[in-house]
Parts: C-alpha cells; sequence; structure tokens
C-alpha cells in the first residue's frame, strides 16, 4: 500500500499500480465540477471543459441519435484501453448494439464503434499522439478529433496492426462522412463553434 503526501492510502497489486487505485485515489480528491479526468499511459490529465467545447459535444451526442439510442451513447465516462494504464473518458463515444459491461460493470473497449475527442488547449497532444494510438490498438472503426482553436477536425479509420490508415481533415462546416463506418452517417459541423 502506497500512502500519498496528504495521508490516501494507494492500493498496489503486486507493487504495481493499477487503474482502479488510481481511480479511487482521484475519487477522493477534491476535483471541481466541470473538469474532465482521465488517465492516459499512467498519467493523470484533469482540463476544465469550456461551454464551447460542451457546446461541440452535445451537437455530436445530438447528431448520433439519429443512429444510436441514448443508452448507447456515453460522455466522460470511462473506459480501459489497451497500452500502459489508459483509463480514458472519450467526450463522445457509441456502442455496438447489444453492447455488455464487463463482470465489474464496465464499458469494453471492444464495443466502441465511434469516439470523438474536442480538444482542450493544453492537453491536445494527447489526443493527436497516445490516445490515437490506442484508439487504434483498440481497433476503435472511427476516431474524429475536433478542433475549436483552429475550426478543423480530423476523421481517422481503417484501424489495423495498431495504427489507423485512413486520416482526412477539413474546416469547420465541411461534413464528417462517416458512412464507410459502423456509424453509418453524416456529421454536420457547420454548427460547431470556435474558441
Amino acid at each position: 500500500m502506497a500512502v500519498l503526501e496528504d495521508g490516501i492510502e494507494m492500493a498496489e497489486i503486486g507493487g504495481e499500480l493499477t487503474l482502479d487505485a488510481m481511480f479511487e485515489w482521484l475519487e477522493k480528491m477534491p476535483v471541481p465540477e466541470g473538469t474532465k479526468v482521465e488517465i492516459v499511459g499512467g498519467n493523470i490529465f484533469m482540463a476544465p471543459q469550456s461551454h464551447t467545447h460542451w457546446q461541440i459535444i452535445a451537437n455530436i451526442l445530438d447528431q448520433l441519435c439519429a443512429r444510436y439510442s441514448m443508452q448507447r451513447l456515453m460522455s466522460d465516462v470511462r473506459i480501459d484501453f489497451p497500452g500502459h494504464l489508459n483509463g480514458f473518458a472519450a467526450d463522445v463515444a457509441a456502442l455496438a448494439e447489444g453492447f455488455e459491461p464487463d463482470d465489474e460493470d464496465r464499458l469494453r473497449y471492444q464495443d466502441v464503434e465511434f469516439v470523438a475527442e474536442v480538444i482542450s488547449k493544453g492537453t491536445a497532444w494527447k489526443d493527436y499522439e497516445p490516445k490515437k494510438a490506442a484508439y487504434a490498438a483498440a481497433e476503435v472503426p472511427a476516431y474524429l478529433i475536433v478542433n475549436p482553436y483552429t475550426g478543423r477536425w480530423h476523421l481517422h479509420t481503417q484501424p489495423k496492426g495498431g495504427e489507423y490508415h485512413c486520416e482526412v481533415g477539413f474546416r469547420f462546416g465541411d461534413e464528417v462522412d462517416l458512412t464507410g463506418t459502423p456509424v453509418d452517417l453524416v456529421l454536420k459541423t457547420d454548427e460547431f463553434p470556435r474558441d
């Protein structure tokens, strides 16, 4: 058992820190409301969500309702992904029909059909690099990165061998064609706000 500076005990299994232990510790911390918390490669990231950030997330969720029931759409819900200590809370995740939580009542990355991340200025690199690699390793069919600072989006598809083999990127206003993926619809971006 490791004891942190503030006296919070953190469980370790076989001397190695686990995602469960890290999230248990985070639940005891005074995290401000509206702050996204996730673990990427064993590092804890906290980023406040701006009004713009949330508007884009809500817009994507609203459009996905044409294809998915609300029970199959998630936002900021922990899903563990392949790699070292990857407990992500994707801005938007769409799950396969008939998805089943695991034995610990957690969502499984194998059921994820689509992920969208709306970047935050200070942590943008994690969406473009380690999270993209983890989503590719998990073979998530479609990964969309939305950047309200540049007014651009990037769609990554065709995961194989731990990487995406197709990338398309355009400006807000151009449609995101997901018809060749399990999502099978076109997302409009003309109402995405910019920061």
